[in-house]
């Protein structure tokens, strides 16, 4: 309960302190800050009996980026839901690295998972790791491809895990 608390309250802190001193970029009039990640893929494509389509949006809000050692970090917040009515939304960081028209973007976002009909992940508190590969088709349009890993960390009896992976299309508005 003592790791829950830490790690819920470091997530807390870093959502506070993006809103409080967020930055905007200097830009042009007219710039399009918010984006957002509409996806569909497999949720826990590695167990054949449990595997299921998911889709979900996740948004993200470029004034309030921060350059930092680890890159350009910033917060998002989504959700999913799977055709056996599984539902995961969470909040976290996520940093950004362009390579030219390439973009990897690794993320970190704790979240709150409901079962329904679907795999049983072990706890209601999921942590999510992922990484997206994308491409800048034209000005504030990406497509991109995303595989991540959820766990509830061994905060619940059992901790199984699912792994699954995406088709993005991501759009600046």
């Amino acid at each position: 309960m003592k790791k829950l608390l830490i790690i819920l309250g470091l997530t807390l802190l870093f959502q506070v302190n993006f809103s409080i001193n967020a930055e905007e970029k200097n830009s042009e009039l007219g710039e399009k800050n918010q984006e957002f990640n509409f996806f569909t893929g497999v949720f826990d494509f590695s167990h054949d009996k449990k595997n299921s389509t998911i889709v979900g949006i996740q948004h993200q809000n470029e004034d309030l980026f921060r350059q930092s050692f680890l890159g350009t970090i910033s917060p998002v917040s989504g959700f999913f839901v799977s055709a056996d009515s599984a539902t995961y939304i969470y909040t976290g960081i996520q940093a950004q690295y362009n390579v030219g028209k390439l973009n990897l973007t690794p993320s970190f976002t704790p979240g709150l998972y409901h079962e329904g009909d679907g795999k049983d992940l072990g706890h209601m508190l999921e942590f999510k790791s992922e990484l997206q590969v994308s491409y800048d088709l034209m000005s504030n349009t990406q497509m991109g491809l995303s595989y991540n890993h959820i766990s509830n960390a061994s905060l619940g009896k059992d901790n199984p895990g699912a792994n699954s992976y995406m088709f993005n299309l991501l759009k600046k508005f």
